[in-house]
């Protein structure tokens, strides 16, 4: 029944702000709506997330609200810290990790990698990859560090 999530959105105070810093980080422009809400893809014609201009931005974030998860390959999730810089976006500390490269979070039978920073108002966004464990490694650590432990001789 359920083929994969569709929709997602969040509030902004400035919806042109918004827009291009979205834009910016890959996103496509579809359309908007009365000058208030815009509707970008992540993967044309198979999801979009989107931003409704409010004056309740400043609900206090939690991970439950106000999050998005694109998920990248593992190729680019390595060169995502310089790649974020380039456009003047910076990764943050999430978890106990300094934003210096992305970070792994393992359980027995997966992993993901990921990296976490900020739109313009402070929504969470996290770019993140599914990861195999055939280790069965459950530390949490930086992205480098795993490659380490599950290098193959």
């Amino acid at each position: 029944m359920i083929k994969g999530l569709y929709e997602a959105h969040l509030p902004v105070s400035n919806l042109e702000k918004s827009i291009a810093f979205y834009k910016k980080i890959g996103l496509i422009l579809d359309h908007i709506v009365d000058n208030k809400i815009a509707f970008l893809w992540v993967e044309e014609n198979k999801s979009w997330i989107g931003l409704w201009e409010t004056d309740k931005v400043n609900i206090e974030y939690h991970p439950s609200i106000r999050h998005l998860a694109f998920q990248v390959e593992l190729e680019d999730l390595k060169v995502v810290v310089e790649w974020l810089k380039e456009k003047d976006i910076y990764a943050r500390e999430a978890f106990g990790f300094k934003p210096v490269e992305p970070f792994v979070m393992a359980r027995n039978d997966y992993a993901h990698a990921k990296i976490h920073f900020d739109d313009p108002d402070g929504n969470s966004i996290e770019l993140i990859c599914k990861l195999p464990n055939p280790r069965n490694i459950t530390n949490r650590m930086y992205l480098s560090e795993w490659e380490n432990l599950n290098k193959t001789d």
